[in-house]
């Protein structure tokens, strides 16, 4: 698989759905790759760009984006409160917000820098224990907790349980996305992308599909 198999997938869903052409955005999922792979992708052309952990990120982003330009990069793993202020300054969007805490932090830091990332809400749809997220019942409140604060959310991002149908996970998120007023739907990885597209994923997260398989030994 490639960059350009991903993109043509991802346009024929669109397709497919009868939605805008270019109305999905693929994040290629960078974490734990190494620096060639990044840079061919780049080279490609493609701009968008997800991390899982923050340090990882800001060991190489910024020499890359000073030799590529603009990069759009997405923080896609859990947020230890304590690297929020480091991944405030590096990511464009955030798609793991789960917890009063991390919301009150972004809220302090947003308002002494006077800017923020773009912030998604993470999810639990599967309500597992060993899983990072907001459960359903409790996604509402807390969006509205995010909004008093004047955080920015942008959208809900999910990651179904293992081995599940992902599609219920997907038309729950969606349900809560309309419920709230919410745009940015942040659901669906290499295995499957399109049927999140076909229940009106905004972002859809894909790494291994691009890049070739994780050596997580290498790190």
């Amino acid at each position: 698989m490639s960059l350009t198999d991903i993109l043509s997938r991802v346009r024929e869903a669109e397709r497919v759905a009868g939605r805008a052409e270019g109305s999905v955005t693929l994040i290629a999922v960078s974490k734990v790759q190494p620096l060639g792979r990044i840079e061919a992708v780049l080279d490609e052309g493609h701009r968008v760009f997800g991390e899982n952990y923050v340090q990882e990120a800001a060991g190489k982003w910024p020499a890359l984006r000073e030799r590529f330009g603009k990069v759009e990069l997405h923080m896609i793993g859990p947020l230890q409160t304590n690297k929020a202020k480091l991944a405030v300054e590096l990511f464009d969007a955030i798609h793991t917000i789960d917890r009063p805490s991390l919301a009150e932090k972004l809220a302090r830091l947003a308002e002494a820098r006077g800017a923020c990332p773009d912030l998604f809400v993470q999810v639990n749809t599967g309500a597992e224990p060993q899983k990072a997220g907001v459960l359903p019942a409790d996604a509402d409140a807390f969006v509205a907790d995010c909004r008093a604060l004047g955080l920015p959310v942008r959208g809900l991002m999910c990651i179904p349980p293992e081995g599940e149908d992902s599609a219920p996970h997907f038309a729950m998120l969606a349900g809560m996305a309309e419920r709230n007023e919410i745009a940015g739907l942040s659901m669906g990885m290499s295995a499957d992308f399109e049927a999140a597209i076909a229940l009106g994923a905004t972002h859809v997260r894909v790494g291994s599909a691009i890049f070739g398989a994780r050596d997580y030994t290498a790190r």
